[in-house]
């Protein structure tokens, strides 16, 4: 893609930079002292990828190590299967299914779970055996169409530069290509295992990519809730190797089933990876190559993206306010997990909310007992009484400030009491002037960065014009949305929201704020079927030659590069259980600073709540809360048995993703 050339020329700026790297800030209003050389940390955010998904045949330089698909044997460079392909095998559960929720699918009187069967491992043999489930394209574009199919691709009649400027003008065209040009929600045709088997997979993980379906292609969804990603999971202690590597015993050979189970036409799109062997992703693989990947970073949360961008802004979990009106949410949104029948695994109520600090509610037992079987005890940290959001559910408050009237419904959270990372740096005792700063003078200047966001504004103002209404601002993207001491007052909302061109805005005069976090639009951050990973390539490319523009700002900038959640799709990694909402599988982060060059692999275990410790450490800030998760001790890692920290629960503050010279 056109991106490479012009992200080849940002890498040079890297070693252009050098040893003449300044220490003094580019604007008067950001000169706040640090821990390290880092004056601005940018966080940037996609949607909807694991790990494996993008950098499952990524080979490091040197002699390092990495853990993904190629390294463990799953598969072969080629993207075929390799000799320990069937570690990625999937199961289909039994039936009877118990009449209580779970989250294992091992045979036991106590569950009632009846076990699993293993979906075909061969195409066709044996016909004893559940066939594994296809690729879907439920959500996936037919073909471009005008604005008001309200996705892309786009055909003639859309006015491409007036949709996006947040891409350069050269990758505009990728708004119009990648259409499925299959009947909405058939099965994904494109996917071929090979030559003699098009149509046809193998049980476990396969490369998307391929003769038939071009990187640049719109694929298909699968679920992502907190509920079904612990099924999904398949976790029991009992399963745990004896050579520690595993010590949670969470399998994650359920990932299909669940998704075919919610009726969501998912199919086996939880499998899917791509290819940088065969040239896929080559953005994400150059960023890789010249800077810093951790391979051990995880969502926070099992689930979607309102509890992950929670997670990022709060390093928690958001609850209803029993302040509210009504006092708690009502009951059509509350979760009951439990199988609708003895031959239905679907959930009886497939809701947003949950009271999990009582065990006797729906779908609580099977979590909370779980962890504590786990070595290191971990506590729910369900606060008593608290209904807590787990899946994606809006801000109470719109863009424009009113009240969203679908409070009293449960179909928008109440305006939140929630401290945020924007709260401490609002209440840090330092001089404070210009773009992200608050009216008194004081504070850490930051700011969120939402792409759409002018638009949203002029939608909840009545605004019908269509480009406004496709303009794709994530409102479930913004954890200050949420809050009151942000969303709620009109003077903090001015100083510290605003758009992604704003954001591009502020890069270009050097006045960007200590601490910005930027959310691509729905058209532009990768998510399956309603975008494509080369659109939210096409966005970070125009960051980074931002930065190769401002050469002294980015010698004091931080770029941190990650996605929401993995998506629903399946990793081969290990993960930490800390409380009842996660972790969850591994997802992509990359750290582009002069201090990241080299092309290193960090192994240490984090997750979003990390970006909030970092951002702490480095102005010398305390932790949100007495809960949050930034509280907890970085990592111990001892990498020869196992990559979940053996001071567990741990996660780290990211500072040896860097190199200080300390």
């Amino acid at each position: 893609m056109s991106s490479v050339s012009s992200l080849r020329k940002f890498l040079s700026l890297t070693t252009a930079i050098g040893v003449l790297i300044t220490f003094s800030s580019c604007n008067s209003a950001l000169a706040q002292a640090t821990n390290t050389p880092i004056k601005h940390v940018i966080v940037f955010i996609g949607e909807n990828w694991t790990f494996d998904s993008i950098y499952g045949t990524y080979k490091p330089k040197g002699n390092q190590s990495i853990d993904n698909l190629l390294s463990k044997g799953i598969v072969k460079p080629n993207g075929t299967p390799g000799k320990d392909y069937s570690y990625s095998m999937q199961f289909q559960v039994n039936q009877p299914y118990p009449s209580n929720y779970f989250i294992d699918a091992t045979k036991s009187p106590v569950t009632g779970v009846q076990g699993k069967t293993a979906y075909q491992t061969t195409p066709g043999n044996p016909a004893s055996n559940p066939p594994f489930p296809p690729p879907n394209t439920g959500s996936v574009p037919t073909s471009p169409g005008p604005l008001s199919q309200g996705q892309g691709p786009f055909d003639s009649s859309v006015d491409l530069a007036k949709l996006e400027p947040s891409l350069e003008p050269e990758d505009l065209h990728y708004l119009t290509t990648g259409a499925s040009n299959l009947p909405k929600g058939a099965t994904d045709t494109r996917v071929v295992y090979d030559k003699n088997n098009a149509g046809q997979l193998p049980n476990g993980s396969f490369q998307i990519t391929g003769p038939t379906l071009a990187y640049d292609s719109y694929t298909g969804d699968m679920v992502h809730r907190l509920f079904h990603m612990w099924q999904q999971s398949d976790c029991n202690v009992a399963n745990a190797p004896k050579d520690g590597s595993n010590p949670s015993g969470c399998l994650n050979d359920l990932y299909p089933f669940v998704g075919v189970a919610r009726g969501d036409n998912s199919g086996s799109n939880s499998m899917k990876f791509h290819n940088m062997q065969m040239g896929d992703a080559p953005v994400f693989k150059q960023i890789a190559d010249q800077y810093t990947i951790n391979d051990n970073y995880h969502q926070p949360v099992m689930g979607g993206t309102a509890v992950q961008h929670m997670m990022l802004g709060t390093a928690d979990a958001i609850f209803w306010e029993p302040t509210a009106t009504p006092p708690a949410p009502p009951i059509t949104v509350i979760a009951n997990p439990n199988p609708k029948s003895p031959t239905n695994a679907a959930f009886t109520v497939d809701g947003n909310f949950t009271n999990c600090s009582d065990t006797g509610q729906p779908g609580i037992a099977a979590i909370v007992n779980y962890l504590k079987t786990l070595p290191w005890h971990p506590a729910p940290n369900c606060a008593s009484g608290k209904y807590y959001m787990i899946n994606n559910v809006p801000p109470g408050t719109l863009p424009n400030g009113n009240p969203d009237p679908g409070i009293a419904a449960g179909k928008a959270v109440p305006p939140s009491t929630l401290r945020t990372i924007g709260d401490a740096l609002n209440e840090a005792n330092s001089p404070c002037a210009g773009v992200g700063c608050g009216p008194n003078g004081k504070g850490i200047p930051w700011k969120y960065y939402g792409g759409g966001w002018n638009a949203a504004i002029r939608v909840a103002n009545g605004s019908t014009d269509p480009y406004d209404q496709v303009a794709g601002y994530c409102n479930i993207c913004n954890p200050f949305s949420y809050v009151k001491s942000i969303m709620g007052d009109p003077t903090q909302r001015k100083a510290h929201i605003g758009d992604a061109i704003d954001f591009f805005t502020d890069l270009s005069s050097g006045n960007l704020p200590s601490v910005s976090y930027l959310k691509p639009d729905g058209l532009l951050d990768g998510h399956p079927a309603s975008s494509k990973l080369d659109l939210l390539e096409g966005m970070l490319k125009k960051i980074l030659d931002g930065l190769q523009n401002q050469p002294g700002l980015f010698a004091e900038t931080a770029l941190f590069v990650t996605f929401d959640e993995g998506g629903g799709l399946w990793d081969s990694g290990t993960f930490q259980p800390l409380d009842f909402f996660g972790d969850g599988p591994r997802i992509p982060l990359i750290v582009v600073s002069p201090y990241s060059t080299g092309g290193n692999v960090v192994h240490s275990y984090n997750d979003h709540a990390s970006v909030v410790k970092f951002i702490e450490k480095n102005w010398g800030l305390s932790p949100l809360t007495g809960r949050s998760r930034d509280n907890l001790p970085n990592p111990t890692m001892d990498l020869s048995t196992s990559s979940v920290p053996t001071n567990a629960p741990a996660i780290g503050d990211l500072m040896d993703m860097f190199n200080f010279g300390f």
